[in-house]
């Protein structure tokens, strides 16, 4: 499939959409919140302890009156050095720090709705200090193209009652925002990705890639806001 032409199908249906979160443009506001090395009020002290990083996020929720807290999409993160997660298995190898979704950050138990019908392709716990926590894949089809999305942070309690191969409908509450102890010890958020190919994984697909890698990946995983279609309406 030429480049672009995926990108098109999703584009086309963009109206049918349900929304991913709860969000009325009329009354809810959103800020963008930067994870790069430019926010310095992101000291160590802050991202050593997942309680004052969550007091942060929310303090600056509260600060702009926002709903949510949105970025990430391709974002080159140094946050991701608090955890031994994200870095290669030689000290010489490179680590992982480009994002390859959006965060949606907000408060914990936040409901997660399925944009559009599908199946569920798999889920798992992917409980390393960092990592998504509860997790779950969904399988999707549009004009004959398959493709997935991943929900990661979530609430373990959503992955109790599913089977892979379930169904799930337009607007159907599939999951909600984790709690620290079941989210990969986040401040509480919702990690969506697009991913066109699982390339056999289950359970789990990489959120973030090396920066060298960074055109294999973002080609595999478009911007997440062609479903989310919240950045137009983000205060900076």
């Amino acid at each position: 499939m030429e480049p672009g032409t995926f990108e098109n199908i999703i584009r086309k249906y963009q109206n049918t959409f349900h929304g991913v979160v709860d969000f009325n443009p009329g009354k809810d506001r959103l800020s963008t919140l930067d994870f790069t090395q430019q926010n310095k009020e992101l000291t160590p002290e802050i991202l050593g302890d997942e309680r004052v990083f969550s007091d942060y996020i929310q303090q600056k929720l509260q600060s702009s009156n926002s709903r949510y807290g949105i970025g990430g999409y391709a974002e080159h993160r140094t946050i991701y050095s608090i955890s031994p997660h994200f870095d290669g298995k030689q000290p010489s190898e490179e680590p992982r720090r480009l994002h390859l979704g959006v965060d949606v950050w907000g408060a914990a138990g936040t409901p997660v709705y399925a944009f559009m019908g599908g199946m569920i392709h798999s889920f798992a716990f992917n409980d390393q200090f960092g990592d998504y926590g509860a997790t779950l894949i969904l399988l999707h089809q549009l004009d004959g193209v398959p493709f997935y999305t991943l929900y990661g942070h979530l609430s373990l309690r959503d992955l109790q009652s599913i089977s892979a191969g379930n169904y799930v409908s337009i607007g159907q509450t599939i999951a909600h925002f984790g709690e620290l102890h079941e989210n990969g010890h986040w401040p509480p958020h919702l990690h969506f990705q697009i991913i066109r190919d699982m390339e056999l994984k289950e359970g789990d697909y990489p959120g973030v890639c090396k920066y060298s890698e960074k055109e294999k990946y973002l080609a595999n995983c478009p911007d997440p806001d062609l479903i989310l279609q919240l950045s137009r309406y983000l205060k900076h």
